[in-house]
């Protein structure tokens, strides 16, 4: 780069020197950045840089050799706030690893005992683990009356498609009468569990859940706004800690409130804020009146402003396809489809509505059916300029990886769960279809394909994988992960055809991530007139042996030129 001397010279806040991968599509590496009022002004080599530097005006920070210095990620779909919130709520919070059905009761006891002392009439819960559960006896509506009778109850699984409750909260939403008896046996797109006398025994499924939670809990009680605030501010330095400065929240209805929605705005106002926050809208598929809820949608534009995109719908298609609930083309071994929903016209004539309105569609999509009848839907009845979603996608149907690529569909992958400790791997392919059982989460035919993949970690439901870019990006490129607390020992490599480069799984989590929030000209990486969003790295990922990208760490966090994570 040339300076022009006869012109004013914009000395910058801000100079950074050291390995820079901007993630630009060229894969350019400069030596040097340059930040004024909160933008990259230079982006290049090092000697070009220093007619920036003015002393006493800029700050110099020199990280060559240190590691390098790359855009801020992108998480493309979690749960941050709905996780984090139990822990302001005084829910019952549960380890998926280490918690067993006996300490689930005993923790039960003390949330039962907790909840009378305080007055509440609800206990909300959080991460049992369906599988260990299953092979220890499943709790039952009796058993969990036993320890609360008179206070409802309801725990999600550790991936949030199952759930437990008590009779108080099946009577609270009108699934039983007070003799137990079944008012409500069906949930459009979930199941109600029985016993062997035909009577709920406590276990709902999918939509089932949703429907439970929605009307068995006080949602007042549940959610305050003190513990939202906490909730929302704590997710926010946990993500920037991990180097997102952009985060899609998977589900901001979740509580049956705007509140998540009220307090992202004032916090943004407040200047709080120091990230992009994506805010979904979801629709129950048990909900009664599709358009009145396509009306409730496109209300939650208002939150739109700042910092803050609320122009999101969220729809569940199916489950998850290890849980036997994912719709897929082939039937699971012991002959069923899975679980769909919504019917392929419903998601087409939503998709049409929502798009026509500037909303854009983020739909939940494991099973390859489910995939097929999303893309249907977005090709016959939505817009290129949408950038209409499917999230997780363990499976996509060869035949739509092309319609995905030219309708500008996003791919929001979980690139962290190509991983499976290996006693795990003949117990998925027991319960999954023959044709997807041992190949799940595509990536590289993505990049092949010219589609626009980003990452996710789905946040709490990572079944005790990494949220981490730099452990995500490990598995994205060797298919493996180390054992937690076994050093040495790594898992078998899934599906390895699949695997992507280092250059791309950087991609997802940056520039393409700044694709699905439609803010690819202002973020996403290290260019001219870009929003400065970036990170300090101790490590240079790129260089270093791939099994050793995942002891990678965040030094500091810049968001719009200031930094908002690492020592001051």
């Amino acid at each position: 780069m040339t300076i022009d001397m006869n012109k004013t010279i914009d000395f910058a806040d801000i100079v950074v020197y050291g390995t820079i991968r901007t993630a630009e599509a060229d894969g350019q590496v400069a030596e040097a950045l340059a930040i004024k009022d909160g933008k990259f002004i230079y982006v290049g080599d090092k000697a070009s840089v220093k007619d920036f530097i003015k002393e006493g005006v800029t700050e110099v920070i020199d990280h060559t050799g240190k590691g390098m210095v790359m855009p801020g990620c992108f998480e493309g779909h979690a749960h941050y706030l709905q996780g984090l919130s139990l822990e302001f709520m005084g829910g019952l919070t549960l380890d998926p690893l280490n918690d067993g059905v006996d300490s689930f009761f005993e923790k039960l006891k003390l949330a039962y005992a907790d909840a009378k002392k305080k007055g509440k009439s609800c206990i909300f819960g959080f991460g049992w683990n369906y599988f260990t559960f299953l092979a220890q006896g499943m709790p039952t509506r009796e058993q969990l009356d036993a320890v609360c009778p008179d206070v409802a109850v309801f725990i999600h699984d550790s991936e949030g498609h199952k759930s437990l409750s008590n009779s108080v909260c099946l009577r609270n939403a009108g699934i039983i009468d007070a003799e137990g008896n079944i008012l409500k046996g069906e949930i459009r797109g979930g199941k109600i569990c029985m016993d062997a006398n035909g009577k709920p025994d406590g276990l709902l499924l999918e939509q089932a859940v949703a429907y439970v939670r929605n009307r068995g809990l006080n949602f007042d009680e549940i959610l305050t706004e003190d513990a939202t605030v906490q909730a929302t501010l704590t997710a926010q330095q946990m993500l920037l800690a991990n180097g997102y400065v952009s985060y899609m929240d998977g589900w901001s209805n979740f509580f049956g409130t705007p509140r998540y929605y009220e307090v992202a705005n004032k916090l943004d106002a407040a200047g709080k804020l120091n990230m992009l926050l994506g805010m979904t809208y979801e629709f129950d598929s048990s909900c009664d009146d599709i358009d009145a809820e396509l009306v409730k949608a496109v209300e939650g534009k208002k939150y739109t402003k700042g910092h803050v995109n609320a122009n999101y719908v969220k729809l569940f298609i199916d489950g998850t396809v290890e849980g036997g609930t994912g719709l897929t083309m082939e039937p699971y071994p012991d002959g069923h489809p899975g679980i769909a929903n919504w019917e392929e016209d419903e998601v087409t004539y939503i998709t049409g509505k929502a798009n026509a309105q500037g909303l854009t569609m983020h739909i939940h999509t494991m099973g390859d059916g489910a995939v097929h009848r999303c893309v249907n839907a977005f090709v016959t009845n939505g817009t290129k300029e949408a950038r209409n979603t499917l999230v997780h996608v363990r499976n996509m149907p060869q035949e739509d990886f092309q319609r995905v690529a030219d309708n500008d569909i996003v791919v929001v992958s979980g690139m962290l769960w190509h991983v499976l400790p290996d006693e795990v791997w003949e117990q998925v392919r027991s319960v999954t279809p023959a044709s997807v059982s041992w190949k799940s989460y595509p990536m590289k035919s993505y990049f092949d394909n010219g589609i626009v993949m980003t990452s996710h970690c789905d946040f709490p439901a990572t079944s005790g994988s990494p949220y981490d870019p730099f452990g995500i990006m490990e598995i994205a490129v060797t298919g493996s992960a180390p054992y937690p607390g076994e050093s040495g020992r790594y898992t078998r490599p899934w599906w390895t055809e699949e695997l992507i480069t280092r250059e791309q799984a950087l991609q997802a989590l940056t520039i393409n991530g700044a694709y699905q929030m439609q803010c690819e000209t202002e973020r996403g990486s290290i260019k001219v007139g870009k929003y400065a969003d970036f990170l300090l790295v101790d490590k240079d990922v790129f260089e270093c042996a791939v099994t050793d990208i995942h002891n990678a760490k965040v030094v500091a966090t810049y968001f719009e030129g200031e930094k908002v994570y690492g020592n001051k």
